[in-house]
């Protein structure tokens, strides 16, 4: 089976490969103070990541290389993430009488009955919970699964790039376990907060309650239309959009005829992922939003999207109470801070939270 829950070890470096780039975060822990060490964001060729799938592992891997170099690493553990909308995550209950090697067995015996793939083509790892409430001779079962290609490749493009692929964890996972270390004031229990991802290709909408997810959804729509806008009107290469846009090298006359407007469409696109939130018979409604994804550095946008809503708004950062490294670029680190989020909540896989 493959590794989705691992064993922790002293540190891993927390690699989050999107549809536009690759984002390396590597934290250390002294004490119960965490402290970023190093990090790197590097563009990846347009069609090198599409729909979540590595159609070309090679530019991947030449990626990874290029930000462990930035990074100052020789060598590491990994961590990625293969999206939620390629995973099945299924609670169970087996019998606390198994031995481990039963266990394994019986949990294959039972996903075969739901997973729409024959067994050999799925990677799968189950976690036990814990005693089940109901019935104590029962134990309570997470089993999560996905097709083998989809962790395959992103163990192959890691390797290749001299990291050793620890975990393959869930992105949402990553989501919950980065949400404590977003918060600067005090939540209510039962008080919501989404955390919106709008990265290169996808909004993602992520709703928190108890410090756990209990809402996600995802829609098409990203900075690839900003990118492209930018690049059909003015002639710029795609990767010195996204340079651009990433360091605010950004001219006036740009931000007016195409930034301007984007950031509209974003807010009415964000609006857009709450509605169909609240039409699923939700009787609360969202306390703040924190807002991440590469997107989420655009000069302004935080402000449009509060206005709009009439909810609170504001860029998750993880790294504000962290111990910031002397080797990273503190101001570079303040444009790409939501860009990171999610590899950052990789990282903090190897530490207990």
């Amino acid at each position: 089976m493959v590794s989705f829950f691992g064993k922790k070890t002293a540190s891993w470096v927390g690699v989050d490969i999107g549809s536009s780039s690759v984002k390396l975060v590597v934290l250390s822990r002294h004490g119960s103070l965490i402290g970023l060490d190093a990090y790197a964001v590097v563009s990846l060729p347009p069609t090198a990541v599409v729909d979540g799938n590595l159609q070309e592992v090679q530019a991947v891997t030449e990626a990874i290389g290029r930000a462990i170099k930035i990074c100052g690493i020789k060598q590491g553990n990994a961590i990625a993430a293969v999206p939620s909308s390629a995973v099945i995550i299924k609670r169970m209950e087996l019998s606390s009488a198994f031995s481990e090697v039963e266990l394994e067995d019986q949990v294959k015996v039972e996903a075969d009955q739901f997973i729409p793939y024959p067994l050999d083509e799925v990677a799968l790892d189950f976690e036990i919970l814990g005693e089940s409430r109901s019935r104590p001779e029962l134990n309570d079962l997470l089993l999560v699964a996905c097709r083998r290609d989809d962790v395959d490749q992103r163990e192959d493009a890691i390797n290749a790039a001299g990291l050793k692929c620890e975990v393959v964890d869930v992105d949402t996972y990553a989501i919950e376990r980065v949400f404590p270390m977003l918060l600067n004031d005090n939540l209510k229990s039962d008080e919501m907060v989404a955390i919106i991802d709008v990265g290169a290709a996808t909004l993602t909408l992520n709703v928190m309650r108890d410090h756990k997810i209990i809402y996600n959804r995802e829609q098409s729509f990203g900075g690839n239309d900003l990118t492209t806008n930018i690049h059909h009107q003015y002639g710029m290469a795609i990767d010195e959009v996204e340079q651009a846009l990433r360091l605010g090298e950004i001219s006036e006359e740009v931000q007016e005829t195409v930034i301007q407007p984007f950031r509209l469409t974003v807010s009415q696109q964000v609006s857009r992922a709450l509605q169909f939130f609240y039409s699923s018979g939700v009787q609360h409604q969202l306390t703040k939003i924190y807002l991440c994804g590469g997107v989420a550095s655009i000069d302004g946008l935080v402000d449009i999207i509060g206005e709009e809503l009439g909810i609170p708004v504001s860029i998750a950062n993880p790294f504000e109470q962290m111990d910031i490294g002397v080797k990273v670029n503190k101001e570079r680190l303040v444009k790409d801070t939501p860009a990171l989020v999610k590899a950052c909540g990789l990282a903090l896989r190897s530490f207990d939270q």
